[in-house]
C-alpha cells in the first residue's frame, strides 16, 4: 500500500533522453498554460466578458547535467538543426520513490534542443561543471504509475 502521509521527494528522478544514461543534475519547465479567449457580445445584459479556453501554451524544458571528459552529446544533438531539419526526440523523465522505481512519469514529444549553455568557470569555485540545455516540445503526458 503506498505512503500517501507524505509527498514524493523531488530529488530522486531520472531522465532517458535518446542520449547516454549519465545523471542529470535538475530539471525545470515541465508548464502547461492555457491562453484565455474574452468575448462579450455588444446587445449582452450582463457587463463583463464570457471567457472560454485557448490555445495551448508550452513552456520550454530545462536540463542541467555534470560536463565529462569527452562528452559532446549535448552538442551533436543541437547541431543536427540544419536546412530547416532537425532531430527530434521523445523524452521520458521519471520522479523515483526508494526503491528507484517510477512513480510519476512525464512523456514529453518532439523535443529538439533551441539553446545550449556550457558551464561557467571561476577560478576560485568549488563545484561541478554543468552544461544546460533548453528543449522546446510538443506536450507532455503525466501518468501516476
Amino acid at each position: 500500500m503506498p505512503n500517501t502521509d507524505f509527498p514524493l521527494p523531488k530529488f530522486h528522478f531520472s531522465v532517458e533522453w535518446g542520449g547516454s544514461k549519465i545523471a542529470f543534475t535538475e530539471v525545470s519547465g515541465l508548464n502547461k498554460e492555457m491562453d484565455v479567449i474574452e468575448h462579450r457580445v455588444g446587445s449582452s445584459p450582463e457587463f463583463f466578458k464570457k471567457k472560454m479556453p485557448g490555445m495551448l501554451k508550452l513552456s520550454n524544458i530545462t536540463l542541467k547535467r555534470g560536463l565529462f571528459a569527452g562528452d559532446n552529446e549535448f552538442y551533436d544533438w543541437y547541431n543536427t538543426v540544419a536546412l530547416n531539419t532537425v532531430e527530434r526526440r521523445n523524452i521520458t523523465i521519471s520522479l523515483l520513490d526508494e526503491n528507484h522505481e517510477p512513480k510519476v512519469v512525464w512523456k514529453v514529444k518532439d523535443c529538439f534542443i533551441v539553446s545550449l549553455k556550457c558551464t561557467d568557470m571561476k577560478s576560485d569555485a568549488n563545484e561541478a561543471a554543468i552544461d544546460t540545455v533548453e528543449i522546446a516540445n510538443h506536450g507532455f503526458t503525466m501518468e501516476h504509475v
